[in-house]
């Protein structure tokens, strides 16, 4: 079947399940796309070191694509894949915060290893492995250990505090809306300039992960490193990009993107 072809019946298929909203089409939509789920849960979990369970996640974002597929407009310009993956995650995140998922102890590593980044990077530099590992009083291998135990609550944390800075902006204006576009852009540009500044083996990392959308293995294989050592430098990023977005989220949400 050609891409034309096939765009034509899928479209068709959003025409019919808009007019008349039958259960056959509406499943067909989910049988189409729920490689969107498999996706989103794929990049939240680090399979070999993980407290989340995937068969609870991809149940959690069938429900976001359902939601997804049950609001979204064709007529407006946004692409149901963007639109989705977005209803995908809040449904995912809204059910971890439900559960409280993450263990005390870890979040309470957590908060010392934000405290410890902050702490070096205040000086003007950003942390490393040994500074961090100095400031919190361990060794680098116990860091880096705690890192990889660490890097499905690093992931999740940083999607939750983007997506509620989103909905807050999705809920409050229209897309179209001129003062909306220029907040988000202005986000936009706070975000590209905050994983600017990260150094380039972290830099690469976020790109290769949230951009080109490879894996942590592929990642590795790309950087010449483990796939436990990219988990670490990511969850490092993450933490820093955290740290970054903590200190204007009242901001974004209270002041000139409110």
């Amino acid at each position: 079947m050609s891409k034309k072809v096939a765009a034509t019946e899928l479209q068709n298929l959003w025409t019919e399940y808009k007019k008349h909203s039958t259960i056959e089409s509406r499943n067909e939509l989910l049988l189409r796309y729920s490689y969107l789920v498999k996706r989103v849960v794929s990049r939240l979990t680090f399979v070999n070191n993980s407290s989340l369970d995937m068969e609870d996640l991809i149940s959690y974002g069938i429900l976001g694509l359902m939601d997804a597929i049950e609001k979204y407009d064709p007529s407006r310009n946004v692409k149901f894949e963007t639109y989705a993956t977005f209803r995908i995650k809040g449904a995912i995140i809204d059910q971890l915060r439900k559960q409280d998922w993450v263990p005390r102890s870890l979040r309470t590593k957590s908060k010392q290893l934000c405290k410890a980044i902050d702490e070096v990077e205040k000086e003007g530099r950003s942390a490393s492995d040994e500074e961090i590992a100095n400031t919190l009083g361990v060794s680098v291998e116990e860091l880096r250990k705690t890192l990889v135990e660490m890097h499905s609550f690093a992931v999740v944390s940083l999607e939750e505090q983007l997506h509620e800075i989103a909905s807050s902006l999705v809920d409050s204006r229209r897309y179209d809306d001129p003062e909306h576009v220029v907040q988000v852009n202005e986000l936009k540009g706070y975000l590209a300039k905050a994983i600017d500044e990260l150094p380039e083996r972290e830099k690469m990392v976020i790109s290769l992960y949230y951009f080109e959308e490879l894996t942590l293995k592929e990642i590795g294989m790309v950087l010449g490193i483990s796939e436990s050592r990219v988990s670490q430098l990511h969850t490092r990023a993450l933490l820093k990009l955290k740290n970054k977005l903590m200190r204007i989220k009242g901001d974004l949400l209270e002041g000139g993107l409110a």
